[in-house]
């Protein structure tokens, strides 16, 4: 099983993800006793990108007084191993290559919003791919525009290619923006660049919300 699980290439993609992973937890613990007070930003971006998003974790950075150089690369390697660790782990347990039951409500979610948003990506292949997770629609990031890129039949590089180019790119202009946005609210009162992060949370958790809503009120349909 770990020998065909490897031998493909999503299972070395996994590989790579994984391994990113395990540095980053690494990187975290030693800059957690070296520097502790550093670390924990660093930490808290990384927990808001994964669990609100793009906007919440890099706004947060802004906040917190970091430049560019801080914000766009941490938050490019973050969503670099969401997809390199989610998509290969979609991708084999499609296969039947691994099983994941601890991991199957949060797959399933990840695969109905591929399923339900995909229809509008196939015509228009890879550069509809490419502005599916640049638009910074709900459930349009590049988790799942990884997933809809296999669904379609992407091959693998070509996938990672334009998702993580789109993802790069969207990187690039959302810190522009919210750099601006952060600056220009702190002339107004010290506290306003986090009142911007808290409101980005609002905004992401009440979406949410809303789309499970409406997933409930379809599936009672």
């Amino acid at each position: 099983m770990s020998e065909s699980l490897f031998s493909s290439i999503e299972g070395r993609l996994l590989a790579i993800g994984l391994t990113l992973t395990a540095l980053m937890f690494l990187a975290f613990g030693i800059a957690g006793h070296l520097y502790p007070d550093k670390v924990l930003p660093y930490a808290a971006m990384t927990g808001l990108n994964l669990f609100i998003g793009r906007g919440a974790g890099m706004s947060f950075g802004y906040a917190n007084g970091y430049s560019h150089a801080q914000v766009v690369p941490f938050n490019i390697l973050v969503e670099t191993i969401q997809v390199l660790v989610v998509y290969p782990l979609f991708a084999l347990s499609s296969r039947q290559l691994i099983q994941l039951h601890v991991l199957k409500p949060f797959i399933t979610r990840i695969q109905h919003a591929a399923e339900s948003q995909g229809g509008m990506v196939r015509p228009f292949g890879i550069a509809g791919l490419f502005l599916f997770v640049f638009v910074p629609f709900w459930m349009s990031g590049p988790v799942v525009g990884a997933i809809i890129g296999f669904l379609i039949g992407l091959r693998p590089w070509v996938n990672l290619g334009v998702v993580l180019s789109s993802t790069y790119v969207a990187i690039g202009i959302w810190a522009l923006l919210l750099n601006e946005l952060s600056e220009w609210s702190a002339t107004v009162n010290q506290f306003a660049p986090w009142a911007l992060v808290i409101a980005i949370v609002l905004l992401v958790i009440a979406m949410n919300m809303l789309h499970r809503r409406r997933d409930r009120l379809g599936k009672d349909e």
